[in-house]
């Protein structure tokens, strides 16, 4: 497996975590953990971001891993 195909598995990993993450203070009564979750949430949409970055960085330095 390519460095860059761990790291589209990465974002795709941390994709579905943030979104567990805002179902879950979606679902929640208590308000600590509704907030425990979105910070969560948010935090893991930060990772995300720059993660997305870096993967533009290896599609450019390597245009065959592009679009995998």
């Amino acid at each position: 497996m390519t460095v860059a195909t761990q790291v589209k598995t990465c974002c795709a990993s941390l994709k579905s975590a943030q979104a567990n993450l805002e179902q879950f203070a979606l679902n929640t009564q208590n308000q600590e953990a509704k907030a425990l979750f979105t910070s969560a949430a948010q935090q893991t949409k930060q990772i995300l971001e720059q993660i997305e970055q870096r993967v533009q960085q290896l599609e450019l330095e390597e245009p065959q891993y592009k679009g995998f």
